[in-house]
């Protein structure tokens, strides 16, 4: 801190009296101490707690917030420095025990390395720290799986053997929008327009978009619809009284059920999210129009998708 007040200093002597330089080192050094002893007073705990509401402003759900503090407030028990005082060594110490104590993948870790790097990022961009000990950790490779999709043979299956007019109108809607799970319990009657064959869902962060459904799931959604006696908003309620707004767990819990049912290998709500996406891209839809419709911020998580078939592309692309 020192050396930049004398850098501070040096530049503006040319430019100023000796009495103006005088009291602008005066008001340099008092307001840079002031400011250190504020710091010094934050807790790390203070610190944790100002991240995560500066991330509820930005949006984020409550249970992003959550896998926020479980990562953050875990690294600061393991490690007992004060926030500011943390090194890359530090973390990396950290990452290597975390993994070996909880006989984690590589995924898992990656994930905490990246949730960390926002917290200290976020210290960074509010002045609380110079640097952040994560610019020098990167991203950590993991193999990429192939992973499945819902064929045609399954659907059918899936369809010939609901036995309930609400989910089979969730699989078909879930299945022809690539929607996210928490985004179909969102919906209300209201967002539905039945004419155009879209509806509006609110994604990650409130972000507002249209996605499209096809025939079969307009004709499955009218007769749940039309069996319908509550007056509740929502698009999906419990099957009984008092007939309350289905939740994501109810979704996850029907469809897995019926998955098990069938014989049918890990099917789970966002299997028809990835589903709908690599039928879109076989069928020549370009990436950028992909992304719009899955709600993704970043074009690198729409590929992750596709596997190499959407890599092959894009580096096409880039080099056009």
């Amino acid at each position: 801190m020192e050396e930049k007040i004398v850098t501070v200093l040096n530049e503006m002597a040319g430019y100023l009296s000796i009495a103006q330089m005088k009291k602008l080192q005066e008001v340099i050094v008092k307001t840079f101490a002031e400011n250190e002893t504020a710091k010094l007073s934050i807790s790390n705990e203070e610190y944790m707690n100002m991240f995560l509401a500066a991330k509820r402003i930005e949006g984020c759900s409550d249970r992003t917030i959550k896998y926020y503090r479980v990562t953050v407030e875990h690294m600061l028990n393991r490690i007992p420095s004060e926030v500011r005082r943390i090194t890359t060594d530090d973390i990396r110490r950290y990452l290597v025990e975390y993994q070996q104590i909880n006989s984690c993948s590589k995924v898992t870790v990656d994930n905490v390395r990246r949730n960390l790097s926002s917290f200290f990022s976020w210290l960074e961009e509010e002045d609380y720290i110079l640097k952040s000990p994560m610019r020098r950790i990167h991203k950590i490779k993991t193999k990429q799986p192939v992973k499945e999709i819902i064929t045609d043979e399954m659907i059918e299956r899936l369809r010939d053997n609901c036995k309930c007019i609400r989910d089979l109108a969730i699989i078909d809607l879930l299945y022809s929008t690539g929607i996210r799970v928490g985004e179909l319990v969102g919906l209300n009657k209201s967002d539905i327009d039945f004419e155009e064959r879209e509806c509006i869902v609110y994604g990650k962060g409130d972000k507002e978009r249209r996605v499209y459904f096809d025939a079969k799931a307009k004709l499955h959604l009218l007769n749940y619809l039309n069996t319908r006696v509550d007056n509740n908003p929502a698009l999906f309620v419990t099957l009984d009284a008092p007939f309350e707004r289905l939740k994501i767990s109810g979704v996850e819990i029907r469809v897995r059920e019926l998955g098990r049912k069938l014989n049918i290998d890990k099917i789970h709500p966002h299997k028809f999210r990835r589903t709908m996406a690599t039928r879109a891209i076989d069928k020549g839809m370009p990436i950028e129009q992909v992304q719009k419709i899955l709600g993704h911020s970043q074009i690198d998580t729409t590929m992750q998708y596709y596997g190499k078939q959407v890599l092959m592309e894009s580096d096409v692309l880039k080099s056009a």
